[in-house]
């Protein structure tokens, strides 16, 4: 375990963990917000020219976008031009104290700049490092620039999200990158714990690549076409061969999705719309014979859920004991009670535009019993910490210091 930069230190946990993420965007970064939800301490290197490019990302008012608050929040901002050989030379005195490095760069970058994991690992033999890149560290589309949105195009996932007839669509949202960065903490907690135990002779290096992190989540789309020559297709709001399960129109323009595709759940599913002809139906008392005649299913449910509010389709779904909720949107789900009860809902006080506003941020998952994560601080003001630790992890004199930002290196 590395040395700690002062005696206290956030609790959780990884508590004495420290990381330094040299990443940017959205995957390595999440990476490091989940580490230093519980605990790790988290140094985030950034360019002293503009830093992170998602200070800038989804930004509506101010210079800050609430996205950089929240994907860098409990890490310290440390600036440093890595390109520089004065930079490169800062990170790897840094990479001396650290248990854990966090990286997205195309892959062989952090060796042109003379900071490949061996090299690091000669002064710092169990430093596990994590790499996330686009294709990975090897195979013959290694050396291909590659973000989020593509490897969510090659993993297989937009080739099944939307409609048969429509082209393919997104989610709104960075998933790709998104699963990345979950896959590198689990590689680098599993790093940590074999040099814990002893069963490794030096530092794990973690390689995920966002395309594979992507075409982890497709269930067996693949055997099925080895076994059976079936390609999963597009099918909008229904699931292939599982039914009833799907997104229901209600009476007040809402919608609902329910599901009720196990037998047990579908015998009461049916009893609670008033259809019990259809629960007692020969040909529906197993999924394959359900999923069979999945649409005709589909519009004997629609016609119920249409007569009826989202709320009244719900509480009647709740009292069959049958699955079911809304679809909601952020400000369905800000006003839950549900969310705010399980302290998904934190509200802190920041800086947008002129004035301070107090916001709701997302809470933090998993919940864990003895040691909760927490948000001890909302993410930094660019080189924030740059003095903090340059000076009190490194023993970097005040002079010298200057003299580097007199240079810009940091």
């Amino acid at each position: 375990m590395a040395d700690t930069l002062s005696e206290m230190g956030p609790g959780g946990p990884l508590r004495g963990i420290r990381v330094l993420e040299l990443g940017n965007f959205v995957a390595a970064p999440t990476a490091g917000r989940l580490l230093a939800e519980f605990g790790a301490e988290v140094i985030k290197i950034e360019l002293p020219q503009g830093g992170d490019e998602v200070r800038t990302w989804r930004l509506f008012r101010g210079d800050t976008s609430m996205m950089w608050r929240t994907i860098a929040r409990n890490k310290k901002s440390v600036t440093i031009d890595m390109r520089t050989r004065e930079g490169a030379d800062l990170v790897r005195r840094l990479a001396r104290h650290v248990d854990v490095i966090v990286e997205n760069y195309r892959p062989g970058k952090l060796e042109s700049w003379g900071l490949a994991p061996d090299s690091l690992r000669e002064q710092n033999p169990g430093l596990v490092v994590v790499r996330i890149s686009g294709y990975g560290q090897s195979g013959p589309y290694r050396d291909r620039p590659g973000f989020g949105s593509v490897a969510e195009s090659m993993g297989g996932l937009r080739y099944l999200t939307g409609y048969a007839d429509r082209p393919p669509t997104r989610m709104n949202l960075s998933i790709g990158d998104t699963l990345a960065g979950m896959y590198g903490v689990i590689g680098a907690l599993m790093g940590l714990l074999a040099r814990e135990r002893g069963m490794a002779t030096r530092g794990e290096t973690v390689d995920v690549a966002l395309s594979e992190a992507v075409y982890s989540v497709m269930e067996s789309a693949v055997p099925e076409f080895g076994a059976y020559g079936e390609v999963r297709m597009r099918t909008g709001n229904v699931i292939t061969g599982v039914a009833p399960s799907g997104t229901y129109p209600c009476r007040d323009g809402g919608w609902v999705v329910i599901g009720g595709n196990s037998d047990g759940i579908y015998q009461r599913f049916m009893t609670a719309i008033g259809r019990q002809d259809l629960a007692d139906d020969p040909r529906f008392a197993d999924n394959p014979g359900r999923a069979a005649e999945g649409a005709f299913l589909d519009q004997a449910i629609s016609q119920w859920t249409g007569a009826h509010s989202v709320a009244e389709v719900v509480e009647a779904m709740v009292a069959a004991n049958v699955p079911a909720g809304p679809i909601y949107s952020v400000a369905d789900i800000v006003d839950d009670p549900h969310f705010r009860a399980r302290e998904m809902l934190l509200e802190r006080e920041v800086r947008v535009g002129d004035h301070s506003e107090r916001v709701t941020f997302p809470g933090v998952v998993p919940k864990l019993e003895q040691m909760p994560g927490e948000v001890r601080w909302l993410g930094p003001e660019l080189g924030e910490h740059t003095h903090e630790v340059l000076t009190g992890l490194l023993g970097i004199s005040e002079a010298e210091l200057s003299e580097l930002q007199e240079r810009r290196v940091v």
